[in-house]
């Protein structure tokens, strides 16, 4: 197997078992979570031989981090949209109703190789893969690393928070022009920028918002929690939205319309941005003249 990274352990250590002493010895696996997963998957080796999460770390080991290959997955035959591709990178615009990557055979991930090339780098992926995620009911801008050290140094990015990302999405209600959103989510700090793009009014909804979102951290479920715990929630959404107000086939009303981040191989600072869904535009301009119809 190719090793990814190496560590000697240094002097004056023992009594320390790997889960505990691995965090963070990796560049590529920063946390404790994703340290267990790779010695549970078999990557990580003491010494040239295979590690257990309680073997115990002396000075002098040499632990490695392996590249696991993995049985490629059947390609999932679906066009995608591609805004950018290069030997590095690449970015789509994932559609709603689908989810990124996981254990069942319809995701992104799995129809990255019908959409994208291999990359012909050194350190090429064995297939695209996924840098970050979007819900499965949200569409927009999708990040896709094509070689091993563009998905580290991405993954490094998104981890300093250094990746920016813009949002829009059509709420319940008429929210203030602009604002800041900071409610912890599962009591970490979670701050939401957001603006007021237009507010139509509506029969059923009161008044329905089109809104510019911002997250300036990166919580699981963040934009749909934060707009719902302040009254106004996104169009659509089953989970955390208001009973009633789930339209029947029209899914939820938000979108990544905005990418901006260094490239991790030049440097270059790579923007990108797409329009909202036209469903937003269409159903807003209906409720409108429905409320003036009857005003």
């Amino acid at each position: 197997m190719p090793i990814l990274e190496t560590h000697i352990v240094p002097e004056n250590v023992s009594g320390i078992r790997l889960s505990d002493y691995a965090i963070g010895i990796f560049t590529i696996i920063p946390t404790r979570k994703g340290m267990k997963k790779a010695i549970k998957k078999g990557a990580v080796y003491i010494d040239g031989e295979l590690a257990t999460t309680g073997r115990w770390v002396v000075t002098g080991q040499v632990i490695q981090l392996m590249e696991v290959v993995q049985k490629p997955s059947k390609v999932y035959k679906m066009d995608l949209e591609i805004i950018y591709e290069d030997e590095e990178i690449a970015v789509i615009n994932k559609p709603a109703g689908i989810v990124v990557s996981g254990n069942q055979f319809r995701t992104v991930q799995n129809a990255l190789p019908n959409n994208l090339s291999i990359s012909t780098a050194i350190d090429a992926c064995p297939s695209p893969l996924p840098v970050h995620r979007l819900d499965y009911s949200t569409s927009g801008l999708l990040l896709i690393a094509k070689t091993k050290s563009a998905r580290r140094l991405l993954g490094k990015a998104f981890e300093l928070h250094q990746v920016q990302k813009e949002y829009q999405a059509v709420v319940i209600g008429k929210p203030p022009e602009e604002g800041v959103i900071q409610e912890p989510i599962q009591r970490k700090k979670s701050q939401t920028l957001f603006k007021t793009i237009q507010t139509i009014p509506s029969l059923k909804n009161g008044h329905l918002s089109l809104l510019q979102l911002t997250p300036l951290t990166g919580r699981m479920h963040q934009l749909r929690i934060h707009l719902s715990e302040v009254g106004f929630p996104i169009l659509g959404d089953k989970l955390y939205g208001t009973t009633g107000m789930v339209l029947k086939g029209k899914g939820l009303f938000l979108c990544a319309v905005g990418l901006q981040f260094s490239h991790p191989k030049t440097g270059e600072l790579m923007k990108f941005r797409i329009p909202n869904p036209p469903k937003f535009q269409t159903f807003m301009e209906r409720e409108q003249k429905r409320w003036e119809r009857y005003h």
